[in-house]
């Protein structure tokens, strides 16, 4: 459940993360970022067109967002198209109070025909052993008639 989905429109382009449900708003706009004195648990990013790569730069998060980092975090992210079914995802991480230098990593994203589905915690959800014991009844009932 750590599927990605991205949407651009001729403004935006939206990155939505399946875990935990985050999703990212970001304008391809030069427009003003926002102040520093309202800091964001996601940062507040800018994207914009490199070639083929789109480069999505993001500062002023909130405080300890990332590995204790300080208010001069910043994280610049590139999504390449490498081949009909692998977007590269590059990262780099960079605050001069925190690490001695910026440092980079790489994720390949294949892709899946498949849906986003909302994260949620199933602690304590009775229906899901009915539901698991209702299913494994159906398979042995189908197991011993040969049909449904």
């Amino acid at each position: 459940n750590n599927n990605v989905g991205i949407v651009q429109t001729s403004d935006n382009v939206v990155i939505l993360n399946e875990m935990v449900h985050d999703h990212r708003v970001i304008p391809l706009d030069p427009r003003p970022r926002l102040g520093e004195a309202i800091r964001l648990w996601m940062g507040s990013s800018q994207a914009r067109w490199d070639g083929d790569t789109l480069v999505v730069s993001t500062t002023n998060f909130r405080p300890m967002v990332f590995r204790s980092a300080s208010e001069k975090f910043t994280l610049t992210e590139k999504f390449t198209l490498v081949d009909a079914d692998t977007l590269m995802y590059e990262f780099t991480v960079n605050d001069p109070t925190t690490w001695t230098r910026p440092w980079t990593g790489m994720i390949p994203l294949k892709l899946k025909n498949e849906l986003i589905y909302e994260y949620a915690c199933h602690e304590a959800n009775e229906a899901i052993p009915g539901m698991l014991r209702g299913h494994r009844y159906e398979e042995n009932q189908t197991a011993k008639t040969g049909s449904k």
